[in-house]
């Protein structure tokens, strides 16, 4: 098989993977462009956002309860050690205590209100989420016919994948690459057709040399005006 008719046979097969792709784009973009369905998701996504924060602020208020209480057994073990005599030392820690408790009981409060927030933010999160869900099977159901289109070019293109693999297997990786450079620069069609003596990309006449340069399996011919690789057939 020459590289121009393995090349061609590529094209092909990427054009109808191309078109695929472009198809499921579309419907994906149908399916996604739904008032409903994208206040949905802006909705899971603040929700999201409150729940993060409230479970940041949650852990720190007990980071800082935990360390408050540390501190007063600490006091307290100072306290009761019977290494402090004095009668003002000892004093002191008595009263740092009472104050270290007293803030203790602020904290605790504190830690209490971001605990609500906390559930509320998560029963907020739990409902968006729900609600999107609801959405999304709502439209699979009023898009059906789109879905099972949707079902079925996806297998297509699975099938497809596995024809690309077979024919780029014949396919000297040297022209594979060169191929593959062309489909960047030319819009995804780096390989067409020569008809009655023309290109079918851009319509350019080819020389009588030109033409027999095309129907040799020695070497690739390209198009001179569109520099894409001629299959002469």
């Amino acid at each position: 098989m020459s590289a121009a008719l393995g090349l061609y046979r590529l094209q092909q097969v990427d054009s109808k993977m191309d078109h695929i792709q472009a198809r499921l784009k579309a419907i994906r973009e149908t399916l996604e462009n739904d008032l409903e369905l994208r206040a949905a998701k802006e909705a899971v996504a603040q929700a999201d956002a409150r729940h993060k924060e409230a479970s940041t602020a949650l852990k720190q208020s007990e980071a800082d309860f935990e360390k408050q209480r540390i501190k007063i057994e600490q006091t307290e073990s100072n306290l009761y050690s019977g290494q402090v005599h004095n009668p003002k030392e000892l004093q002191d820690l008595q009263m740092d205590i009472v104050s270290l408790k007293k803030h203790l009981g602020t904290l605790e409060e504190r830690e209490l209100d971001t605990m609500i927030q906390f559930e509320e933010a998560e029963k907020l999160l739990n409902e968006a989420s729900e609600k999107l869900l609801s959405v999304q099977a709502n439209l699979k159901v009023q898009n059906i016919d789109l879905t099972n289109e949707s079902d079925a070019l996806n297998k297509d293109l699975e099938s497809l994948d596995s024809e690309r693999k077979a024919v780029t297997s014949n396919i000297d990786g040297q022209a594979v690459g060169i191929y593959d450079r062309l489909r960047q620069q030319k819009k995804g069609v780096a390989v067409t057709a020569m008809s009655d003596g023309a290109c079918d990309a851009c319509g350019t006449t080819f020389t009588p040399s030109q033409q027999q340069t095309a129907r040799s399996n020695s070497q690739l011919f390209y198009c001179p005006t569109c520099g894409r690789i001629i299959y002469a057939g």
